[in-house]
């Protein structure tokens, strides 16, 4: 075997160990399996063609990064597919150059040096970016909250809580009423109603309507009546944390609902 056989199999092997990078990082740049797999696809057939100008004889993946980006450029798209993940949807609003220096130090541990080699960028350019992008995310995933709860003591420990995570709380309500009078005011994305409220009203009529009317607005239950959810058929409107509560409970509840992809159908 000739030099540059035995060469081309360690350039082969390094690409190899780089794959699962590769495609983690070319998957989130696209948004798209399939899409992304092709890219790395293309990534590697330039690299084994040049492969010390891509730092296979380095084991270093900046470079292919940088080809990932290059190759996705000049395909003519440049911008990741639609996506129903908070995230990604969260990210697809920020400038490209923004989302790929979030996704490089997220995704793939990059530090700002090694952001800017493969953005070809100053650090202190990748640093600024790297800041905006984050707070840019922060924003789109903090939530506007409606608390829809007919004892004040616990509104305002569930309010508590919604604060404490660094969402918003739009507004608190006892009654159907005030809770759709708060809706269409307030616009929440996010609300935690109880089953029984005062008056006699139900927070599962309530859930509903707002349903109806936002569709991709989530609604989590906080009651102790849970069984009312079964027998009016309301189990698929979202999720339950019964009393009494924790607040474990009702951030992971928060949470859960905060990253789960949008609804596609109304409920």
């Amino acid at each position: 075997m000739g030099a540059k056989d035995r060469h081309m199999r360690v350039y082969a092997r390094e690409l190899y160990q780089h794959l699962p990078y590769l495609r983690r990082y070319a998957r989130a740049l696209t948004g798209a399996t399939e899409v992304g797999d092709d890219l790395v696809t293309r990534c590697v057939e330039v690299a084994i063609l040049a492969p010390t100008h891509f730092g296979l004889s380095e084991g270093s993946r900046i470079p292919l990064y940088a080809l990932l980006n290059l190759l996705f450029d000049d395909e003519g798209e440049g911008r990741p597919a639609n996506s129903p993940h908070p995230i990604e949807r969260a990210l697809a609003r920020l400038p490209e150059e923004d989302r790929r220096v979030y996704l490089l130090a997220a995704l793939e541990g990059l530090t700002l040096g090694e952001i800017a080699q493969v953005m070809q960028i100053a650090p202190p350019v990748a640093a600024e970016r790297l800041k905006r992008a984050r707070d840019g995310v922060r924003g789109v995933l903090t939530q506007r909250v409606l608390v829809v709860e007919d004892n004040p003591i616990l509104a305002l420990e569930i309010g508590s809580v919604v604060a404490e995570m660094g969402h918003v709380v739009c507004g608190t309500a006892a009654t159907r009423r005030e809770a759709l009078e708060l809706a269409e005011s307030a616009q929440p994305t996010l609300a935690l109603l109880d089953v029984r409220l005062a008056g006699g009203d139900s927070g599962v009529d309530v859930a509903r309507r707002l349903r109806e009317e936002q569709r991709a607005l989530r609604t989590i239950f906080v009651t102790a009546f849970d069984g009312d959810l079964e027998e009016l058929g309301a189990r698929h409107l979202g999720q339950v944390v019964r009393k009494p509560f924790t607040v474990e409970a009702i951030r992971s509840a928060i949470s859960r609902a905060v990253f789960m992809p949008t609804p596609v159908a109304l409920a």
